[in-house]
């Protein structure tokens, strides 16, 4: 993605204090305007929301854009999975061809991610747990809980306004915040902040100081999440599910130049956690959900190349040689790991269930 492609310019636009453009805001004006009419038509049943005999987590965004839904869906599943329960992830499975049919499509670490997606083959792959990939979140919903699901976490299910939801996380990187508080295409908002006193909870990627009034919280509270990883991976091991015997230290390659690879939604973000642990990426950011081909990993200067978990499960046919992938998982201090584990039980005792059992 050229540093000065029209994406860029406009993302940069969004993430500095500056007044956008009138035209931007005029756009904007009518945005917003749709989603007030779409909120009174929801008032009103429709689309009505589809009734489901399981309890539904969802987990989103405001903002356009990564900032770790994915990561916390996979800890979400760890922490379901000890308790005791049968978690399966939904998905719209972006990146993939499969989910356009409309018809749900079950996903295994195998899949092709051109097919279902790369998130979905990531988190099928790290989690071990069902997951399933529709346009309808509702019709991949029935499809997992046919096959003995007992609890389901929507990726990125926000705004999807047929899905049911007995609690619903919403997450924001603590680097880019809301952005400069506009909606799209003025600036990075989906919905109002003002959205988040509909949430549950709302969990800050990064940093622990907060980015939201209290009053938009009025029925959740605020967690820091740190994304974590120090060993890298083979390229060509990436969504087999095993982490294998070849890890390399991440600090083993402190103080040398390397190229990093990023198709994510803030590839600035893993360029950052590079230099924090003493490396110097020569960085390759790519869109959102990228494709990739052999030549994009291909450098004459014979420097390792690293990238995310998300962009290996798509390059794992020419991974090659000294070409590693950096897995980072998501992680809460105990005191907020016991307040946010102890809401989600709450609400699923609500729906009906025995809650987080010991």
């Amino acid at each position: 993605m050229p540093s000065d492609s029209p994406a860029t310019r406009l993302q940069a636009l969004w993430y500095r204090d500056a007044r956008p453009p009138w035209s931007l805001r005029l756009l904007a004006a009518l945005f917003g305007a749709a989603l007030r009419v779409r909120g009174g038509l929801q008032r009103r049943g429709w689309p009505a929301v589809q009734r489901l005999p399981r309890p539904v987590v969802v987990v989103g965004n405001l903002t356009v854009g990564g900032t770790g839904k994915t990561p916390l869906v996979a800890w979400l599943c760890g922490q379901l999975r000890a308790a005791g329960w049968r978690p399966g992830v939904i998905s719209r499975g972006f990146g993939g061809s499969a989910p356009r049919a409309g018809t749900p499509l079950q996903v295994e670490a195998h899949s092709d991610p051109a097919l279902v997606g790369d998130e979905a083959v990531l988190l099928r792959a790290r989690t071990g747990v069902p997951v399933a990939v529709c346009r309808d979140r509702v019709n991949a919903a029935r499809l997992l809980i046919g096959a003995g699901v007992d609890v389901l976490i929507a990726d990125d299910g926000l705004q999807h306004l047929r899905l049911p939801r007995c609690f619903e996380i919403v997450v924001v990187d603590a680097a880019r915040g809301f952005g400069n508080g506009y909606l799209l295409p003025a600036g990075p908002l989906r919905e109002p902040v003002e959205r988040l006193a509909r949430s549950d909870a709302l969990v800050v990627q990064g940093a622990a100081a907060s980015l939201t009034p209290p009053q938009y919280l009025a029925r959740g509270a605020c967690f820091a999440m740190q994304l974590r990883g120090d060993v890298l991976r083979p390229v060509r091991e990436a969504g087999s599910g095993q982490d294998g015997d070849r890890g390399l230290a991440l600090a083993t390659l402190s103080g040398r130049r390397v190229h990093a690879i990023a198709g994510i939604g803030h590839p600035q973000r893993f360029f950052a956690q590079l230099r924090a642990a003493g490396l110097e990426p020569i960085e390759h950011p790519y869109p959102d959900h990228a494709r990739f081909r052999p030549a994009d990993l291909e450098f004459a200067d014979g420097l390792p190349v690293l990238m995310t978990e998300k962009d290996a499960v798509k390059c794992r046919a020419f991974g090659g040689t000294d070409r590693w992938y950096l897995p980072v998982t998501a992680s809460f201090s105990e005191a907020d790991t016991e307040v946010l584990l102890g809401a989600l039980g709450r609400a699923l005792v609500a729906f009906g269930g025995d809650g987080l059992r010991e």
